[in-house]
């Protein structure tokens, strides 16, 4: 029998009762709390379960308390939100979602980004390496990533401040300092770590339910000139580290069961470590906008890498995990130009700009730009369930940073 909520879910929502992602919210007059999104509500989950855990700014508490206890909740939850019987007590702690203000749903305690899209990867080494292999002689050994900066992720819709910085290109005979100016994006997946682990201990791939609470959307926003200048010998800095914006909703991975996959073929096999029991590839489409118009649709099925092989290699030197750890997947492209999931690829390096259809065209963002990610998969009882979204739009330059 296919569950059904007594709250009402209009069709095509992201958000039916198989769902039941995480997130901070502010209601009107009211402090920040944690709240799950059913249809087009958010419900108080400190009213219903009269527990200080979800009376916070943050998901970590509650986070941190490990998978048994998402479990226990995610099933009273849905419980609460399907059975008529407690309707009464529930409804009032229901908001609509378009009278309270969404919050970072998260402390981030480190951010990781990978490189782990083979499509994606390739499209950067024929741009920028054409006479030789497309991808690195490590690739395919291991999920190659860096370090970013935990401070500057953001909520969705927070303001895309354009960075300035060192630049030097091709033509120049010396580096000069401004506004960047091939200001890119990134689609990426994000993974929410709830349960740390031991300093001197490894995460192995089949441990990685126990450890990530669940996935939310990221724009890993670029500025490639600055990137380009400055990523040799140490990799990316300050082309990165100005914004990362994720979005408002945590989708649990026990919402995500029936979207599980396997990865692409991998050859050569990976070190047993990296191996994997049960796959963790995930059946996610994704949907890139650009000022409302959808110009990518990234697959995430392709990603060469799981997110389990991805943890695993985070932490096989013996780095611990940190409640509120977060890690992406680095950008998702598909095999087809409408696949590719930053405008780098979309234009090839400025090579085939975008045009639009108000006839403007576009390389690399332009200040006033607003892009949005959003991303569906397969729920439970033949569901369809989503991620809401993820926005933000440019903003100028600073004079005082230029």
């Amino acid at each position: 029998m296919t569950v059904t909520s007594w709250v009402p879910v209009p069709a095509g929502s992201d958000f039916p009762v198989t769902n039941l992602p995480y997130g901070v919210f502010e209601p009107a007059g009211g402090p920040a709390r944690v709240g799950v999104a059913i249809g087009e509500h958010v419900l108080d989950l400190a009213a219903v379960l009269d527990e200080e855990t979800f009376a916070q700014p943050s998901l970590n508490t509650f986070m941190a308390q490990g998978r048994e206890r998402w479990q226990q909740t995610r099933a009273r939850v849905t419980d609460l939100l399907t059975d008529e019987a407690h309707r009464s007590e529930v409804e009032p702690a229901l908001y609509r979602l378009g009278d309270v203000r969404l919050l970072l749903p998260f402390s981030v305690a480190d951010y990781v980004d990978f490189y782990a899209s083979e499509q994606h990867a390739s499209n950067i080494g024929r741009m920028f390496r054409p006479d030789s292999p497309p991808l690195m002689p490590n690739w395919k050994h291991l999920p190659v990533g860096y370090h970013g900066r935990a401070g500057t992720v953001v909520a969705s819709d927070t303001p895309i401040v354009r960075p300035s910085g060192q630049r030097k290109p091709p033509q120049a005979e010396a580096p000069m300092f401004g506004p960047s100016q091939r200001l890119d994006i990134e689609a990426e997946v994000g993974f929410v770590v709830g349960a740390g682990s031991d300093l001197g201990t490894a995460v192995s791939t089949e441990d990685f339910a126990e450890h990530v609470f669940g996935v939310c959307l990221v724009n890993d926003w670029s500025a490639r000139d600055i990137q380009a200048w400055e990523y040799v010998p140490l990799g990316p800095f300050l082309g990165k580290s100005f914004a990362t914006s994720v979005s408002p909703w945590i989708v649990p991975l026990e919402a995500l069961q029936q979207a599980r996959v396997s990865t692409p073929e991998q050859d050569p096999q990976p070190l047993p470590y990296l191996r994997e029991k049960q796959p963790w590839g995930l059946d996610l489409d994704l949907e890139v906008s650009l000022n409302d118009e959808v110009i990518a649709r990234p697959p995430f099925d392709a990603l060469y890498w799981s997110p389990a092989q991805q943890l695993a290699h985070m932490t096989i030197n013996g780095a611990c995990l940190r409640t509120g750890d977060f890690y992406a997947s680095g950008t998702v492209s598909g095999s087809e130009p409408d696949q590719r999931g930053s405008l780098i690829e979309l234009s090839w390096n400025g090579e085939n700009p975008l045009t639009l259809k108000d006839g403007s065209q576009r390389v690399f963002l332009a200040d006033g730009d607003t892009v949005t990610i959003r991303a569906t998969a397969p729920g439970a009882e033949g569901t369809r369930i989503g991620f809401g979204e993820v926005t933000g739009t440019i903003h100028p330059a600073r004079e005082e940073l230029s």
